[in-house]
């Protein structure tokens, strides 16, 4: 029988970057970008800080996912691994569409003045149209996406990463591994990204709505997760590059910078969309290469606080945004310095969501099944 050894890292990595989403889009309260509901000064700063993170984000959640996924399918059949999916991606996404999504899309129509009126006036018309379609209803679940495109990853690919956990195929990740060991053979992976990301316009298919990526992307970042898990030698070959990962990460995120500056032709399918690709892609590859080598190396144990935040993780996740938005829309018109206001959006946003785990979804049965958690065990 197969053993399991739980990789405590990928646990740190996951609890973290939920940390730098929530604080990611508390900044988008401040940036020049438009977004559900804006502070009425906005900040060039957290506008630097929003383009950093996008780089990097939620690749490696999609990167951490296909880990994830390599140590289920270990244990759990294809029939348990998908019910164990719909129970903890699906539901979720359809509770919050319904329940935890609406005050979002009232805020924004209310802040941009396209709607006048309270919150249960509105929620007839809420199921007007189709959200990003000229309609209201948000049936990708706003910030939820996530778990919609997860699920559908989880289905899509099943076949695949099935054929690829098989016996006879442990050839092929044992070639690959030996691969990734030789210098510079990390950067081949770059080649499915950069196709990925450049062949499809930034208007169609390769809409970058969810993230700043397109979903073309975000499935090859899920597999690649899933190899990385499949054998030791790429653990060990990401910790060994760290340092000058994280160093390409920094560089290329400067030069990143400049590019924006400097007036390259940004049109699709212009050599300059295919330098700019080719460098966003590469900067989001070191990055995630980079997180997971620091990783490997330094978040190696257990304590409470990751047993505690392990579990917290995907309810608040599920809640976060919600309160951002709506503790956000109250303070739009507070005359204080935009990173005062910052510190306070954050904190309270963070201790609301915590209190709502804590003293709600964790201890009601019926509310863990709808955020996505097992059963308490009950004590003998």
């Amino acid at each position: 029988m197969a053993t399991h050894q739980r990789r405590h890292d990928i646990d740190w990595l996951r609890v973290l970057a939920m940390l730098s989403v929530f604080l990611f889009h508390c900044a988008r309260f401040f940036d020049y970008e438009d977004w559900h509901v804006k502070n009425l000064q906005t900040s060039f700063g957290f506008t630097v800080f929003v383009g950093i993170l996008v780089q990097w984000i939620m690749p490696i959640f999609f990167v951490l996912s296909g880990q994830s996924t390599w140590f289920a399918l270990r244990f759990r059949s294809a029939g348990q691994y998908i019910g164990e999916r719909f129970k903890r991606l699906f539901i979720p996404l359809v509770f919050g569409i319904f329940i935890l999504i609406p005050p979002q899309v009232y805020i924004e129509l209310t802040s941009h003045g396209r709607f006048e009126g309270s919150f249960f006036r509105f929620y007839p018309h809420y199921f007007d149209g189709f959200y990003g379609f000229g309609g209201n209803f948000a049936w990708m679940g706003l910030h939820l996406w996530f778990l919609l495109v997860l699920f559908l990853f989880s289905l899509v690919s099943l076949p695949l990463l099935l054929f690829l956990r098989g016996e006879g195929r442990s050839r092929f990740i044992q070639k690959m591994a030996r691969l990734f060991e030789k210098p510079g053979a990390i950067l081949l992976w770059l080649l499915p990204l950069v196709v990925m990301e450049f062949s499809f316009h930034p208007a169609g298919l390769g809409r970058r709505d969810m993230g700043g990526w397109n979903v073309f992307v975000y499935l090859v970042f899920f597999l690649y997760g899933f190899l990385l898990a499949s054998d030791e030698r790429y653990r060990r070959t990401v910790e060994k590059h760290r340092v000058i990962l994280l160093a390409l990460a920094a560089l290329t995120t400067l030069i990143g910078f400049h590019l924006r500056r400097s007036g390259i032709d940004p049109s699709f399918g212009s050599l300059g969309y295919l330098g700019i690709s080719a460098l966003r892609t590469f900067n989001s590859w070191v990055w995630v290469l980079a997180l997971l080598g620091i990783g490997s190396r330094y978040l190696t144990f257990r304590n409470r606080l990751l047993q505690y935040a392990s579990e917290a993780v995907l309810p608040f996740y599920i809640l976060h945004q919600s309160i951002i938005v709506v503790i956000g829309f109250f303070i739009i018109n507070w005359n204080t310095p935009v990173f005062v206001k910052y510190l306070f959006l954050s904190m309270s946003s963070f201790v609301t969501i915590i209190l709502i785990y804590e003293y709600v979804v964790k201890r009601l049965g019926f509310m863990r099944f709808l955020f996505g958690l097992k059963g308490q065990k009950k004590r003998a």
